[in-house]
């Protein structure tokens, strides 16, 4: 099994332990994001220290608040210049978040284009996130990712699967899809053709049903994994051995 999407440098444990657990659980390779600058350089390190590990660079869209071309490409410090690691395997998280409207919209949208124009230039997955702008998020997408490996993290928009097969999207579930009032989400995660689907743990958020109540890590994402296999009814080593193939294909690891 694998863990699509973490943020190792945002757990409260120590980065080894949690790599050693979720070791344990069977897990072969971690995504670990970086959401800004700062966080982006941790996830370099941590990639470049624990072989399971592989980084995703990018600006969350909370995070985007004066976003602009310097931001990508005008030093060795820039989202351009972490890109360029050798254990860099995608770039995001990027998208629209109108639900805490942390930056303003317009900054948002310049970041996600350029996260977008990135990932085709450097021939990237682009890891999305979007949260209350759905509408938004998959108008850009099609106006701009034409071509380009998308993947949906910690899927969220079940009214729009017809839309992200269509488009081939890879839809990528989360502890939240084990969740009892996710119904319309675990739906979609039995609907989801095999070769579109992921599972992650977002660590250190969204805990699984079965934990729920402790901090997020990567040796959960075992429970995610378990509970899309009960409900695409399929047992767990046929769904693991999915899972991996499909994101081999995508992040090249």
């Amino acid at each position: 099994m694998v863990d699509t999407h973490c943020h190792l440098d945002s757990c409260r444990s120590p980065v080894a332990g949690l790599i050693e657990r979720a070791r344990a659980a069977g897990i072969t390779r971690l995504g670990s994001v970086g959401t800004d600058p700062d966080s982006a350089c941790c996830a370099l390190a941590i990639a470049e220290e624990h072989a399971e590990v592989r980084a995703i660079v990018g600006v969350h869209p909370n995070h985007a608040t004066g976003f602009s071309a310097r931001s990508v490409e005008e030093h060795d410090e820039s989202l351009y210049g972490y890109a360029q690691s050798e254990h860099v395997v995608a770039i995001g998280e990027t998208g629209l978040d109108y639900y805490r409207d942390h930056a303003p919209r317009e900054d948002q949208r310049r970041a996600f284009e350029a996260h977008i124009d990135l990932a085709r230039q450097l021939d990237l997955p682009v890891v999305i996130h979007t949260r209350a702008a759905e509408e938004d998020t998959f108008a850009l997408l099609r106006e701009r990712a034409e071509g380009l490996t998308v993947v949906l993290h910690c899927f969220s928009a079940p009214d729009r699967l017809d839309e992200a097969v269509e488009r081939s999207y890879m839809c990528s579930f989360a502890g939240n899809v084990t969740y009892p009032s996710a119904a319309d989400l675990q739906d979609a995660a039995e609907r989801v053709p095999d070769e579109l689907l992921l599972v992650e743990t977002d660590s250190p958020y969204l805990s699984p049903q079965p934990v729920r109540k402790v901090a997020n890590e990567p040796a959960n994402v075992v429970l995610t994994a378990r509970f899309v296999a009960e409900r695409r009814g399929v047992p767990y080593g046929e769904l693991d051995a999915l899972v991996e193939r499909n994101a081999a294909r995508v992040f090249g690891w």
